[in-house]
């Protein structure tokens, strides 16, 4: 009978995890490019409701 462990590292362990960081990059800096979009879609009016200038944008996008 032969066993298959499944627990083991992979070879490729360090690969994937680079992988994994750089996809979350990109997750990231879309996510920061949708808010920024739709922030600079509301009219200033708008932006003020919701406690927020277009100086605010950059900023709240960053952090998204």
């Amino acid at each position: 009978m032969s066993v298959y462990a499944t627990n083991r590292a992979s070879a490729n362990g360090a690969a994937s995890g680079i992988v994994s960081r750089i996809a979350s990059a990109i997750v990231a800096w879309n996510d920061a490019r949708v808010t920024r979009n739709a922030l600079a879609k509301l009219t200033d009016r708008e932006l003020d409701d919701i406690g927020l200038s277009r100086g605010d944008i950059d900023f709240i996008g960053a952090r998204a």
